[in-house]
Order: C-alpha cells, then sequence, then structure tokens
C-alpha cells in the first residue's frame, strides 16, 4: 500500500473589504502619529526647520544645465522631439502589444535593477507601460547633463548625482499603485501591510527626533559587545578621544611586533569585529599576532576644537606609546581602514620627517592618500558647500553622524534608501538582524575641527599626495615613509576608488605592495578566507599603469586575501615570542572589549 501524501496547496487568501477598511483606519492613525512625531520637537524648538544648504546647490547646478539648452531654440526644441519620439516610440509598442501582436519594449532595464525584477513588471501592460516611460524618462534626463556642453567638472558631477537622486525618488517602485509587489500585498493581506508601515514610519521619525531615521536592520538581537564586538579582550588605556584595546591571545606563540589597527572614526571600530566568523580581529588574534586597536570616541561639542593634529597625538602616536610600555617593543605593524588610513599616512610622514622609527610596516585597507580620483564623493566637495557644512559645524561643534550617514546612503541611494522605504513602509516588512547593517547605522560625530581639516586639505586641495600638508607645523612627505606597504584596494569601491588607491600608491617612498580585491569597500574588506567568496588580485607592477592596464598583467587568487596579507606581514618580520598577556602592571586593564566608548549612539 502507497504511504505518499499530496500536499493540498495553500488557498491564496481572499481580499475582505471589512479588514481593508480597518487597516487603512488605522494607516491613517498611524500617518497622524508620524505626522506628530515629526512636528513635536519642531514645537519644542529642538529643531528649527530651514531649508537646507544642499537646495541652493540643486538649484544653482541644474540652472547651469537648463541654460545651456535654452540658450539656443533649435537645440532646446530638438530636446523636446527626441523625448516626444521616445513616448511615441513607446505608444506604438503598447498599442501593438494590446492588439495581441509580438512587440520589442522601446526601452529594457538593466538585468542588475533589483527594482524591476518582479515578473509582473513586463507580463502586466500597465505596469510594463508605466516602467518603460520612467526608464525612458530617466534616459532623457541623464542625457540632458551628459550633452549639456560647457559645464566645468564639479558642477557635472553634482548635475549627474542630483539628477540621478531625483530620478531614483521618482520611481514607479516607489509607490503603492505603480508598484506591482506592493500591489499583491496589500491585496493579500487586506492593507494590513500598509497599517504596519506607516506604523514602523511613526517608530522610525519618532527614534530620530523627528528626522526620519531608516532602520536597516532588526536591532533586537544585534548588541555591541553580545553578539558583535566579542572578541576578548581589555580596554588598557584611554584619554578624550581614544580607548585602546589589547586582545587576548589564542596561540602560545606570537609574532614579536605586534600590531595596531587604526579604524576611521566616522565609523566605528567593530566592523573589524562582527560576527566571531566574519571578525578580521578574531582571525588576526588566532593566527598569532598580538592585536591593539584604537576606538576612537563619538565626540560631543565639548571636544569639537580637537583637530587632525590632536587625533593623531592622541590616537596612533600615544597608541605607539601604550603599546611600546605593555609589550617593550618600540616598533609596530600599522593597519589604516579608509580615513584612518589616510590618518596613518600622516602619521607616517610626521614620523619619517621627525626620524622617529616606530613602526616596521603600514597595511591600508581602501584608503587614500591621493585624492585626485576621489570618486562619488567629490560631489559634496567644493569651497561654497564646504564653506557652509562648517558655518553648520561652528554652531553644533561637530558634524551629526546621520549627515554623513544620509551622504554615503545616497551614493547608492536605491540599495540604501528606497529598498528599505519600499520593503518598511509600503510592504510592512520588519527587516531581518544583519551586523553589517547595523554597523552602518550605528553612525558616530565628527569634531568640527578635525573634520574641516580632512575635507579642506584631502578632498578640496589634495596636499598630502603633494606635500604642500602641514601637521604640526610638520611639512609633510610621502616619499620619505620607506617602510613596507600592503596597500588594498576594492574592485567596486564607491568612496575609495580603486584607480585612486592605485595612484596613490606611488607616493610613498619604500616598496609598496598593491592588491585588488573583489566587490565593495565593506565586502571587499572584510572577506573572511572560511567563507570561501570573491577574489583578489596581484601584479607587482603599479608605475605609470591605470587599474585596467594593471588589471592585464594581474593574477587573480580564489578567495579571500587575508592569507596573503599574514604571509606577506610574516615574511617581513617572523620572530615569534611567548604570547602576551593583556595589559601590564603599569597598565592594568580598565574594562572589558569592545570598551564603552563603542557603546554611545548618536
Amino acid at each position: 500500500m502507497s504511504m505518499a501524501t499530496t500536499d493540498t496547496p495553500k488557498p491564496e487568501p481572499k481580499f475582505d473589504a471589512e479588514a481593508f477598511a480597518m487597516n487603512v483606519a488605522r494607516a491613517m492613525e498611524n500617518g497622524g502619529k508620524a505626522l506628530a512625531a515629526y512636528l513635536k520637537p519642531r514645537e519644542s524648538g529642538e529643531v528649527q526647520d530651514r531649508p537646507p544648504a544642499e537646495l541652493t546647490e540643486v538649484v544653482k547646478t541644474f540652472t547651469s544645465v537648463a541654460e545651456y539648452w535654452l540658450s539656443d531654440t533649435s537645440r532646446s526644441s530638438d530636446l523636446q522631439t527626441k523625448l516626444a519620439k521616445d513616448y511615441l516610440d513607446l505608444w506604438g509598442s503598447a498599442a501593438r502589444r494590446m492588439a495581441g501582436q509580438d512587440a520589442a519594449p522601446a526601452i529594457a532595464p538593466s538585468p542588475r535593477d533589483k527594482r524591476f525584477a518582479d515578473p509582473e513588471w513586463k507580463s502586466n501592460q500597465f505596469f510594463d507601460f508605466v516602467m518603460q516611460l520612467y526608464l525612458l524618462t530617466t534616459r532623457w534626463a541623464q542625457e540632458l547633463v551628459r550633452d549639456a556642453e560647457g559645464l566645468d567638472p564639479q558642477t557635472r558631477r553634482k548635475a549627474e548625482f542630483y539628477m540621478q537622486q531625483l530620478t531614483n525618488a521618482l520611481s514607479p517602485s516607489n509607490f503603492v499603485l505603480t508598484n506591482p509587489e506592493v500591489l499583491r500585498e496589500t491585496m493579500a493581506s487586506s492593507g494590513e501591510n500598509l497599517a504596519r508601515g506607516l506604523k514602523m514610519l511613526a517608530e522610525d521619525i519618532a527614534a530620530g527626533n523627528g528626522m526620519l531615521k531608516i532602520r536597516q536592520s532588526d536591532p533586537d538581537n544585534l548588541v555591541v559587545g553580545v553578539n558583535m564586538a566579542t572578541t576578548p579582550g581589555k580596554v588598557i588605556y584611554q584619554n578624550e578621544l581614544m580607548q585602546l584595546i589589547q586582545y587576548s591571545p589564542t596561540t602560545e606563540t606570537v609574532l614579536r611586533t605586534p600590531l595596531l589597527i587604526v579604524p576611521p572614526w566616522i565609523n566605528k571600530f567593530y566592523i573589524l569585529d562582527l560576527k566571531p566568523e566574519k571578525s578580521y580581529i578574531k582571525w588576526c588574534v588566532d593566527q598569532g599576532i598580538t592585536v591593539f586597536v584604537i576606538s576612537w570616541v563619538n565626540p560631543d561639542k565639548r571636544l569639537g576644537n580637537k583637530s587632525w593634529e590632536d587625533y593623531m597625538k592622541e590616537g596612533p602616536l600615544t597608541a605607539m606609546d601604550v603599546i611600546e610600555k605593555v609589550t617593550g617593543e618600540m616598533k609596530v605593524h600599522t593597519a589604516g581602514y579608509c580615513v584612518g588610513g589616510t590618518m596613518l599616512a600622516t602619521t607616517l610622514a610626521w614620523l619619517a620627517e621627525k626620524r622617529r622609527q616606530r613602526v616596521s610596516s603600514a597595511t591600508f585597507f581602501a584608503a587614500q592618500v591621493d585624492f585626485s580620483h576621489a570618486g562619488d564623493l567629490l560631489v559634496f566637495v567644493d569651497e561654497e558647500q564646504i564653506a557652509s557644512l562648517e558655518q553648520d559645524m561652528k554652531a553644533a561643534g561637530v558634524l551629526e553622524g546621520s549627515k554623513m550617514a544620509m551622504a554615503f546612503n545616497m551614493l547608492r541611494s536605491n540599495d540604501l534608501i528606497w529598498s528599505y522605504v519600499v520593503s518598511n513602509y509600503l510592504k510592512g516588512k520588519q527587516p531581518s538582524a544583519f551586523d553589517l547593517l547595523h554597523w552602518n547605522s550605528d553612525a558616530t560625530r565628527m569634531t568640527a575641527s578635525n573634520h574641516s581639516y580632512y575635507l579642506r586639505n584631502c578632498y578640496l586641495e589634495n596636499r598630502l599626495s603633494t606635500g604642500t600638508m602641514v601637521l604640526d607645523n610638520t611639512l609633510l612627505d610621502l616619499s620619505k615613509v620607506k617602510v613596507p606597504v600592503y596597500n588594498l584596494a576594492t574592485r567596486e569601491d564607491h568612496i575609495a576608488p580603486a584607480e585612486s588607491v592605485l595612484y596613490g600608491s606611488q607616493f610613498f617612498g619604500g616598496p609598496v605592495k598593491y592588491v585588488l580585491s573583489g566587490s565593495g569597500h565593506i565586502a571587499g574588506v572584510v572577506n573572511p578566507p572560511a567563507s570561501n567568496k570573491y577574489q583578489y588580485w596581484t601584479n607587482d607592477n603599479i608605475k605609470d599603469v591605470n587599474v585596467a592596464e594593471w588589471m592585464k598583467g594581474a593574477v587573480e587568487h580564489k578567495g579571500s586575501w587575508w592569507p596573503d596579507w599574514r604571509q606577506w606581514l610574516g615574511e617581513l618580520d617572523p620572530e615569534q615570542v611567548p604570547a602576551r598577556s593583556v595589559g601590564s602592571d603599569a597598565l592594568p586593564p580598565i574594562e572589558d572589549a569592545p570598551g564603552s566608548y563603542v557603546r554611545v549612539r548618536a
């Protein structure tokens, strides 16, 4: 007798008009709560609304583009004719399809565009028409900027960026009635998704004190020191700007020369110590390295005058002194991530000028020392924008982390803003617990003095690579930095482009190993060997080549670059000593890692 059973398909949920009416009422109530959360800090005076400084830049930039097209009647006529022709082609294609004929689309989305991945964008004639209408208009708008002549590079860069933000915001996927997935969810749940979504919207506005703070991850099961940043260690020193963490050894012997990691202060250090299976710090400890990490303070107005010089002296330079007291070693291996790498490079140049030998090697993770190819962030950098930002920072003493986080999110607004708007507030879905995105939303403030120095000396005036940067009354010259350098770039980096990192390699005076990792600014760096993901490329030729030329002679290696770096480090300095205890009699542990500074949320 056969024991086989047949699974009965679950019936499709039916639309319930009464439940829909109730859910619409709940949605309207939650919408009122969202409005109240927005108005409350403004009514109390906590938040003073004023037109954003960026609005002036947007208007000025688009005016420059419009002047080119409107200054010649034939030029503007050709522009309108082109758009009208595209629309007529679309209408003709749609009419043939309605008549039952096969018709090629007037335009198709990129296969990588996740907004239009749902099959109904193509199978349903209404949604297909709306999608193509949007894509044609977007292409036309982008061509407005691309084909406008006489724009200086910065104006064109800003125009492209602003146009991208505008067209991304107006995508039909961002609205209930023109998104097939949202409509299906609305009908299937009888509108419950909208009630849940507007409830989350109200909560997120309240969490942002009147500003929308989009949740990208469920925070319930992600707590620093509990689920993340759990590598055992102790804070052995602290000052106003940083805590220094020493991690407990897991091997009987370790490299004689310890490692000092200088993370960015724009984000928190635990990007290198997420869950144990992703932790670069834990992996280094398990590889027999004595690891010290700077955990920067999340500054308030009281620290607003702390400068780049203060960060150098109270950060890496002080850390080197502490490490010497604890281990007896005068030299350290160093590693710097992003702006932490830029800080490390200036520190190395300062040490070289002072003839102080404190460093055995330097590793840079997606860090820039030359900013002529600095990528998408250049859109925010010109004299007018920096001056406006400095005025705001002077009043507050700091740049709020939410502003910097929004700037980074806007560089990939479809992935980091609008996908969450749709999922959270239209579909009513709670985001999953994801350590990387939780870290991304754990914003930090920046002191006004330090951030101003960084923007002007690096992005605006590019002084470090040109040898004109002055720090602590000292002229910095990277060619005097003779220590071996491991310079890691990531192939899809939009913050520290691979081209920029490669070009910057030539300014160091010692041997440089340039390595290109697959993926982007985070995943290309935080890529543990056990994951067996991505790849990296090596090529000893770094002189007078761009990345495309460099890749032609590069050797591809599967998996993580971490073991390659460990081998490079071991070849430089293979001597082993017995594993060290954490701290010393003179510097006893203050508290458990990850410390208290990293727990302060903006």
